[in-house]
């Protein structure tokens, strides 16, 4: 009896280490080894030599198996048949008969002890505390590896050997882990607290940024704020004050026509030493960059060339917009406002059920992905606004009020400043949304 709880807790050592292995973070055990703890670089050996770990494992566990199953048919099969056909009196069925009953109860009772004490006890321990029962087995693990060494080269070779009659690979592939199951290991260390909202945002707006073109970060031409190369040193100062800016594109007739770009501080030092230098001698070289370019891309081409603002162009070669560091920084971990910006309106805001009033610059893709509204998009236009001034066929006045359906959503136009829309409210009809439940 001694001897079998012996065996059952050999078991229940080794089967617990494999866990406690397996589950260990390579990752981290670099980090251990590069402190200076030497259990983790045997450790790490362990992890990434996995094979001749495995078989000694697997070795010591059958072995562990196989002899607890032997010595418990050995004694206590005939004991157990004995008392069955003297003490019962079960004599209508044959010694040898009862014999073979009592191995096989004896087995299932076995089993139990050895699957409960021998295996899942320790595993779930071993999954708890994997690097505390990793660094205790360790030494065991690699001396008994350096004993059935003939053994384990033996099994290695016959292993190796059946894989190539199935034409199979005897070295295991380097698995390279994806985007999906890292953006799915995000999203489960947010749901389990380990991660906070706004470092998941941020972690899947990396992923997000290699994918976004320039365009959808910039400063659309509508809005920019550039300067004029024949405007008076008043204006200048007056677009200085009301922007807050630290660079500004300079053109010539149209923003078709940028010349470089105004570094305030370069015009400011000018202006204080009593230079007055011509504003086109202040310009620094322009950074052109086409819309379609790649945000990572663009942002690692800023960094190299330690360039903070460029003008986006379009297949023509006309100005589309700007684009600044800031501008890409945010698409990571979104708005970053300073002393000089103007706290922006929402674009989205829910009214009821069904209703939204919305930002006229509102992406197209983000109300379809978001709200999940049957809105088409399309390559002409990239906003909300350009959708409805396309379904007009006309630049709306401002002041004026307009309404229109598009699919299954009303969209009531309430604000119009500059022959820009700035604020839509739209409703997704009854219908539509019996439709979807269907």
């Amino acid at each position: 009896m001694i001897l079998q709880v012996v065996l059952i807790l050999v078991n229940a050592f080794f089967a617990g280490t494999e866990m406690a292995v397996v589950s260990l973070n390579a990752t981290k055990l670099r980090k251990l080894e590069e402190e200076g703890d030497k259990t983790a670089a045997k450790l790490l050996k362990m992890v990434e030599d996995s094979s001749a770990f495995l078989s000694t494992i697997q070795v010591a566990i059958t072995l562990s198996g196989y002899l607890g199953s032997a010595f418990a048919a050995e004694n206590f099969a005939p004991v157990l048949s004995s008392w069955l056909y003297n003490d019962l009196g079960f004599q209508l069925i044959s010694l040898s008969a009862l014999n073979g009953i009592a191995i096989i109860i004896i087995t299932i009772i076995l089993s139990y002890f050895t699957l409960v004490f021998g295996e899942l006890v320790p595993k779930r321990i071993a999954l708890q505390k994997s690097y505390q029962w990793a660094k205790m087995a360790c030494g065991i693990i690699r001396g008994l590896a350096v004993v059935l060494r003939p053994v384990i080269w033996l099994l290695s070779v016959s292993v190796n050997g059946v894989l190539r009659l199935l034409h199979m690979k005897v070295e295991a592939e380097e698995e390279n882990v994806t985007e999906d199951e890292i953006r799915m290991m995000v999203d489960l260390g947010g749901e389990k607290g380990a991660i906070d909202e706004d470092e998941q945002e941020w972690i899947q707006n990396v992923f997000d940024f290699g994918d976004s073109s320039v365009r959808e970060s910039m400063t659309p031409r509508s809005d920019m704020d550039a300067l004029d190369i024949e405007s008076t040193d008043q204006e200048i100062l007056e677009m200085i004050q009301e922007t807050g800016r630290s660079r500004f594109p300079v053109y010539e007739e149209s923003v078709d026509t940028i010349l470089g770009i105004l570094n305030v501080r370069d015009y400011l030092l000018d202006r204080n030493a009593g230079k007055n230098t011509p504003l086109k001698d202040l310009l620094r070289p322009a950074t052109f960059v086409p819309e379609t370019m790649k945000a990572d891309n663009l942002f690692k081409e800023m960094q190299k060339e330690k360039v903070h603002i460029a003008v986006v162009v379009d297949e023509y070669g006309g100005t589309e917009g700007i684009i600044t560091m800031e501008d890409l920084l945010e698409e990571i971990v979104g708005n970053i406002y300073d002393e000089f910006d103007k706290a922006e309106q929402p674009e989205i805001v829910p009214l009821g059920e069904n209703q939204w009033r919305l930002a006229g610059s509102t992406p197209i893709s983000t109300l379809v992905d978001d709200l999940e509204l049957p809105l088409p998009e399309s390559e002409d236009y990239d906003t909300l606004g350009g959708l409805i001034v396309t379904r007009l066929n006309a630049i709306p006045k401002d002041g004026e009020q307009l309404d229109l359906q598009v699919e299954n959503v009303t969209l009531h136009v309430e604000k119009i400043e500059d022959h820009r829309i700035e604020s839509v409210v739209a409703t997704l009809l009854p219908q539509q949304e019996e439709a979807a439940d269907k």
